[in-house]
């Protein structure tokens, strides 16, 4: 697999776009107003204990407070709690087990408290932190509160290479008091590598630690690396064979970071002179806006309509033109399997978190039905983000959970129109006139006036004047009233006014 990362660069935004075979497959998106504060490391107060919900909320200086679950509080029994305005950390020792510990028994409000962010504020919610403080580099994650940790990642499948990891794993904890997870891109490393990450997570905690026991409320005691380097760090690896950027800063600090951490990567980094810029050079934007169309159309003819709630998302799978084969069954049968990559592609593009529910098209043969679900499988154990495949419902609907942390594509590109208030629909012009009409009704019952003027958008005046023209010279015979008509080219369809003379 030939894997490319872009990055665009400028002084209110940086984009990172990861490319596989030339196809765009996930765009990380950050601006200088509202970046990301996942994984910063803030010291907390505790705003508001919500004992009905288990939870708290967690003021961190941000505009709204943070919201934090019992389930996020309690780790291994310990929480770490600053009491008062003293600035030492302690581990105070918590009997009760998560499922029967109530958060008023753990926390109090006023309450300073160590948290970590693990998902940025989303609409009207804010963002969620956790007391699980976890510190990642290249190859390793280091969890300073959770010393019984000693683990891999669950994409390391291969049986002797875990034994081989767990082994060095075992070796680096036995000299530290933290727990300790090896991440996908350990796989293979050599126990140098692994010392290395070690001894670096190990000088940066003593930092974090520091400014911990000498800080105070809403302080931010760590930062995460900035996008592009948080990209470099999380997603370089062997199949990476370019990283192309066009900020010549963002070139120098990538080129140190990789000799610092990555030296035994054996791509090219370059630095894009080109007169187009590098995204549209490479089709990213244009990509960029199909990935906010609800319609996306399959090569063989299909196509999926996909559409993006609150609550949750809803995939529609259609044949469309697509009738290829001798029998329908194996028509279906070769559209959801298209379909199911597709679905898993743009998942991972939009960065559609939460619920999603695919409606594949009906297929009678259970083999067919198993493929279908296997290939959808397979494609989103491609996506560095975790995903989960709950099978298929009785009413035949594919139940798809993904992890959410961030905003998706369409909430970061896009507002809600004044005119639809969301819906992504307006009214048709004929009902619009049917409603000025009675509008006019009522306003000539409510007030005593000698004439009326409409003032209203091009297509309304337009449609009266060629379709309801009898029906306007009618209303003013009804009402005894001259009705005058006023375009104005900037109302929408749906605006107008009535205005007495």
């Amino acid at each position: 697999m030939s894997e490319e990362i872009l990055i665009n660069s400028t002084p209110n935004e940086t984009r990172v776009a990861f490319v596989e075979n030339g196809m765009l497959q996930e765009v990380l998106l950050e601006r200088n107003r509202k970046s990301s504060i996942v994984g910063n490391i803030y010291i907390g107060r505790v705003e508001k204990i919500m004992p009905g919900l288990q939870a708290a909320f967690i003021d961190i200086g941000m505009q709204r407070s943070a919201f934090m679950h019992v389930s996020d509080v309690c780790s291994q029994n310990k929480v770490i709690r600053l009491e008062g305005m003293t600035s030492q950390p302690k581990f105070e020792q918590k009997t009760d087990t998560l499922n029967h510990s109530s958060i008023s028994n753990i926390l109090h409000e006023g309450q300073k408290i160590v948290v970590q962010v693990y998902k940025d504020a989303i609409g009207s919610k804010g963002a969620r932190v956790t007391c699980k403080i976890s510190i990642p580099s290249r190859y390793l994650v280091l969890l300073p509160n959770e010393p019984s940790v000693n683990t891999l990642s669950i994409r390391i499948i291969d049986e002797e290479e875990r034994h081989r990891l767990e082994s060095i794993l075992g070796q680096l904890q036995s000299e530290i008091i933290h727990g300790l997870i090896a991440r996908t891109n350990a796989e293979g490393c050599s126990k140098e590598d692994l010392v290395r990450d070690y001894k670096f997570l190990q000088k940066l905690w003593a930092k974090v630690d520091n400014r911990i026991k000498q800080g105070d409320f809403n302080q931010l005691v760590y930062h995460e690396f900035d996008l592009p380097t948080k990209s470099i760090r999380d997603f370089i690896s062997a199949d990476v064979r370019i990283i192309r950027t066009d900020s010549f800063a963002v070139y120098i600090k990538l080129q140190k970071f990789i000799k610092d951490f990555v030296p035994e990567w054996s791509g090219e980094l370059t630095y894009y002179k080109g007169i187009r810029p590098i995204f549209d050079f490479h089709n990213i934007d244009d990509e960029i806006n199909r990935g906010l169309n609800k319609f996306v159309p399959l090569k063989l003819g299909g196509n999926l309509v996909i559409d993006q709630n609150e609550a949750m998302t809803t995939i529609d799978v259609n044949t469309g033109k697509f009738v290829g084969y001798k029998n329908q069954e194996e028509t279906v049968f070769r559209t959801n399997l298209e379909a199911a990559q597709m679905i898993a592609r743009q998942l991972r593009l939009r960065n559609i978190g939460g619920i999603i529910i695919a409606d594949f098209i009906d297929m009678e043969e259970e083999e067919h039905k198993q493929h279908v679900l296997n290939t959808l499988e397979n494609y989103l154990n491609q996506d560095t983000t975790r995903s989960y495949v709950h099978g298929i419902t009785q009413l035949g609907l594919v139940e798809i959970t993904r992890k959410r942390t961030t905003e998706n594509l369409q909430q970061m590109l896009s507002e809600q129109c004044d005119n639809c208030k969301g819906l992504g629909l307006v009214k048709t012009v004929e009902s619009v006139c049917y409603e000025l009409f009675r509008e006019i009704i009522r306003t000539v019952r409510q007030f005593q006036t000698g004439q009326i003027m409409v003032i209203a958008s091009n297509a309304l005046v337009d449609y009266i004047y060629d379709e309801q023209s009898d029906s306007l010279t009618e209303l003013e015979e009804e009402l005894g009233k001259r009705i005058s008509l006023q375009p104005e080219s900037s109302y929408p369809q749906e605006q107008f006014d009535v205005v007495l003379m």
